[in-house]
């Protein structure tokens, strides 16, 4: 007979090894989070449960965010009441029928150079065989505000 090597690897884990970040890993525990508190709220007041919770959040964000993240929320009222507003990852969301349709997460929170707008698959933005999902935002322009309104309007559809 002849003997089996043990398939166990014993390298440590060290701060550079392949995985999650740690603001990837507090976004997912914030999910988790919002996942118990929605089952706990049931349905009856989400819509005004969600407003809040997403108004937390951006009161909460660093002022360059804030602001845009303020515009936005404010455009996506307009143009697609029936959104419902709730948090996912952490960040301010949009949502049909249970499932977001659009969000927002501001630069802070990734530690990126710029906050990104996104749309799911939820989205009904088809065009053609290719068509942007994510916008980098440094700044939101007049134009720019006009543009999101449309897409917004176009994805909630």
């Amino acid at each position: 007979m002849t003997a089996q090597k043990s398939t166990t690897r014993t390298t440590a884990k060290t701060k550079s090894a392949v995985g999650f970040t740690d603001e990837e890993r507090a976004a997912m525990k914030e999910h988790a989070q919002e996942l118990k508190t929605a089952a706990r709220r049931g349905s009856r007041n989400a819509k005004a449960d969600g407003e809040k919770d997403v108004l937390e959040k951006i009161a909460g964000m660093a002022e360059s965010d804030r602001v845009m993240a303020e515009r936005i929320h404010a455009i996506v009222k307009e143009n697609a009441p029936g959104l419902a507003p709730k948090t996912w990852y952490g960040m301010p969301a949009y949502a049909k029928d249970g499932k977001v349709v659009c969000f927002f997460q501001s630069a802070e929170k990734f530690k990126a150079r710029y906050a990104t707008f996104g749309f799911n698959d939820t989205a009904n933005l088809d065009d053609g065989t290719m068509w942007p999902t994510a916008f980098a935002l440094t700044t939101l322009t007049d134009a720019d505000a006009k543009r999101i309104g449309e897409l917004v309007k176009k994805a909630a559809g």
